[in-house]
C-alpha cells in the first residue's frame, strides 16, 4: 500500500487518526452476532452474506482516500474569495452510526499559495470519512485547509440531513443541519463574512 503524502500523514498524527486499521474479519464476525441479536435469520440464502457485505460497507464509508494536497505560488497576488459550492458529504453520525447526507460550501482567501480546486472536495472527502458530528467534521475541514494554504481566511458551511432523525426518532424527513466553521478575515471582518455566508445559500 502506498505511504500517504506527507499533509496528511501529519493530520493524522495531529488529529489522532487511525486509518488503514480496518479488521474485515472481525467486523464480519461482529455483524454476524449484531444482526442475529436483532432477529435477522442469517441461515437463509438472501442474507447468508450479509455480514460481510455489512463489514466492508462500512469499511468504505469510514476509510479515508489518499490525496496530495497540491498548492500552487499565487503569482498573480489573487486576494478575492474562492469559493467550491455543493460538495457532497456523506458520513455517519457517530451516536447511532446512521448516515447524514447533504453538501459542503468551502472557501478561502489566498495568500501566497492558492489550491488546486478538485483538492477542495477531496478535503470534505477525506474528512467525511469517519464517523463523527457534523460539527466536528465542518470544523476539521476548515482546520485542515487553514493550517495546509495559511490562507487569510477560511470558510466552510456543512447542511446535511441526518437519517438518525429522518428514520428514526423524531422522524422529520427533510429537515436539514446548518454548520459553519470561519476562520481569519471570514470570521472577523463583516463585510467578507457577509460575502461568504451570502454566496453560501445559508440565508435563503
Amino acid at each position: 500500500m502506498s505511504q500517504p503524502a506527507p499533509d496528511l500523514a501529519r493530520w493524522r498524527v495531529e488529529r489522532g487518526d487511525h486509518a488503514g486499521s480496518v479488521d474485515l474479519a472481525a467486523a464480519e464476525a461482529a455483524a454476524c452476532d449484531l444482526l442475529t441479536a436483532l432477529g435477522i435469520d442469517l441461515a437463509d440464502e438472501s442474507t447468508a452474506a450479509t455480514p460481510g457485505r455489512m463489514a466492508r460497507a462500512f469499511a468504505e464509508m469510514l476509510t479515508p482516500p489518499e490525496f496530495e494536497m497540491t498548492t500552487f505560488p499565487n503569482n498573480e497576488g489573487y486576494d478575492e474569495l474562492v469559493l467550491v459550492q455543493d460538495i457532497p458529504v456523506q458520513s455517519l453520525c457517530e451516536h447511532h452510526m446512521l448516515p447524514f447526507m447533504g453538501v459542503a460550501h468551502v472557501g478561502y482567501l489566498p495568500a501566497d499559495r492558492i489550491l488546486g480546486l478538485s483538492k477542495l472536495a477531496r478535503t470534505v472527502e477525506y474528512h467525511s470519512r469517519h464517523a463523527q458530528t457534523q460539527e466536528r467534521l465542518t470544523q476539521r475541514i476548515a482546520d485542515h485547509l487553514r493550517h495546509s494554504l495559511a490562507a487569510k481566511g477560511v470558510g466552510v458551511v456543512v447542511e446535511a440531513e441526518h437519517t438518525c432523525m429522518t428514520l428514526r426518532g423524531a422522524r422529520v424527513p427533510g429537515s436539514r443541519t446548518v454548520t459553519s466553521a470561519l476562520f481569519g478575515r471570514l470570521r472577523d471582518d463583516p463585510a467578507t463574512r457577509a460575502e461568504f455566508l451570502g454566496l453560501t445559500r445559508t440565508g435563503r
